[in-house]
């Protein structure tokens, strides 16, 4: 058996981070097996779907870089095969044509509820003669589900789940208007899609349970089913904007790295001992439904932000050169090259690239430079007096590291200083703050002309 998943999204708004590790764990358990993992943007809801909704749930995934091994199906354009599945179920008596009215529906809730007993839906049409149908009424055509016994399903991650079938409703699978329902349209996806496991949030336990009566109804093989746990806030409580980013391209622009949110996203709620950073390949190698746990898990940003971090440092130099210039927009070669020069030591203090980014605008800048408090401390007359010597100083050498490292220990031996309180001064002039790298390689970073122009204006 060649294990196929899939990961099934509805464009009915962003790719959120709990459907992002759905997504992430259908393709490592893909992977993994040697087999392929396909992508259904599930937009029979036309009313709610949207396109700008779908383009963010594929740019997300490929941020991701979760790619499915064939072209995305779209569930909108399946309906024919949808209401053909329904009319075999017709013909096998597997299904039947309910003339319920809503006004009737109304009725029979209020009536459970008067009795105080949970609403099960019996149609009076499930073995009623069709020739007694309604004129000018449009049928639904519901399930035939069974009335005894109980439903019990294998699940991967939850263990045999059941149900008593007097507890299931017979399942509407084509609405009056024709067109399916989504329980009906995904039984039919998944199996013509040849899905051999199903990996999806235990939100959908519930739902499972209908969906397994058309399985039946069809006499299909079914799929082996993992239920995942929810995704909690730090709090327990369900997962929202309260808690910070949920939509991926949140994560992006916020400054995560892809592969640490991949890294951060397995580790929540599956585990490999007590590996903490794990690689795209080593996941590959690693990921089984049997490492899942049954609880909830709690999203904790600072161990994310922590993770990041780890994967900032490890990130090649031109790639981040690259997303930091997007960030501040810039285009500059001369600007480029300076934050080239300096990203081995900037990135080695950044948690995201928005502060890496932050760290790095000072490059960008054009004079006259702004100066916060603390740099304002730094600009003393004895220290500018101090900065109008080294400029002297500076334009006098040759401009590299050595060179420029050899004045300013000469300007702290000549002046009874300490080399940092000869460095701030500088790094004031230079950045408008008393944050950066080493004062010798961001002097050599902005380059002769631009370094002594800095500390000239101040």
């Amino acid at each position: 058996m060649t294990v196929r998943t899939r990961f099934a999204p509805s464009p009915t708004g962003m790719l959120h981070i709990g459907g992002a590790r759905t997504a992430l764990f259908n393709h490592l358990f893909a992977r993994h097996h040697g087999g392929q993992f396909l992508l259904r943007v599930e937009d029979t809801d036309r009313e709610r779907s949207t396109e700008a909704a779908t383009q963010m749930i594929l740019q997300g995934l490929d941020w991701l870089g979760i790619t499915p091994d064939e072209a995305p199906v779209f569930q909108s354009s399946r309906q024919a095969r949808h209401t053909e599945v329904a009319m075999q179920m017709l013909a096998s008596g597997a299904a039947y044509r309910c003339y319920l009215q809503p006004d009737e529906l109304t009725a029979l809730r209020e009536q459970a509820a008067a009795e105080k007993r949970p609403f099960r839906l019996e149609s009076p049409w499930r073995d009623r003669d069709p020739s007694e149908a309604p004129a000018g009424i449009n049928p639904v055509i519901r399930v035939r589900a069974p009335r005894e016994g109980k439903m019990v399903v294998p699940d991967l991650v939850q263990g045999d789940v059941q149900v008593a079938n007097i507890e299931l409703d017979d399942l509407i699978i084509l609405r009056s208007d024709g067109t399916p329902t989504y329980l009906h349209a995904v039984v039919v996806d998944d199996h013509d899609m040849g899905i051999t496991h199903v990996i999806r949030g235990d939100d959908h336990l519930t739902n499972t349970f209908r969906q397994v009566l058309v399985y039946h109804a069809n006499g299909w093989e079914l799929p082996h089913f993992a239920h995942i746990p929810l995704i909690h806030g730090a709090d327990g409580a369900k997962l929202s904007k309260r808690h910070g980013a949920v939509s991926v391209l949140e994560f992006r622009e916020q400054g995560f790295l892809p592969e640490a949110l991949c890294n951060y996203l397995l580790r929540l709620g599956w585990g490999h001992g007590d590996a903490e950073i794990i690689s795209h390949d080593e996941a590959v190698q690693l990921f089984d439904i049997a490492g899942v746990g049954r609880a909830a898990s709690r999203m904790d940003y600072a161990k994310l932000t922590h993770l990041n971090a780890h994967y900032l440092r490890l990130a090649d130099n031109d790639r981040l050169t690259a997303d930091i210039a997007a960030r501040l927009g810039v285009s500059d070669a001369v600007k480029l090259a300076r934050i080239a020069a300096l990203m081995p030591g900037l990135k080695e203090r950044a948690r995201t690239l928005v502060e890496l980014a932050d760290s790095t605008r000072f490059l960008t800048l054009d004079l006259p430079l702004t100066y916060d408090a603390k740099a304002v401390a730094q600009l003393t007359e004895e220290n500018r007096a101090m900065l109008g010597e080294i400029a002297t100083a500076l334009d006098a050498c040759d401009f590299t590291l050595e060179a420029v490292n050899a004045v300013l220990h000469a300007t702290a031996e000549r002046t009874g200083r300490k080399l940092g309180q000869v460095a701030q001064p500088i790094r004031a002039a230079l950045t408008g703050s008393t944050v950066s790298p080493p004062i010798d390689q961001t002097l050599v970073a902005l380059g002769r002309d631009e370094a002594l122009a800095r500390i000239r204006a101040a």
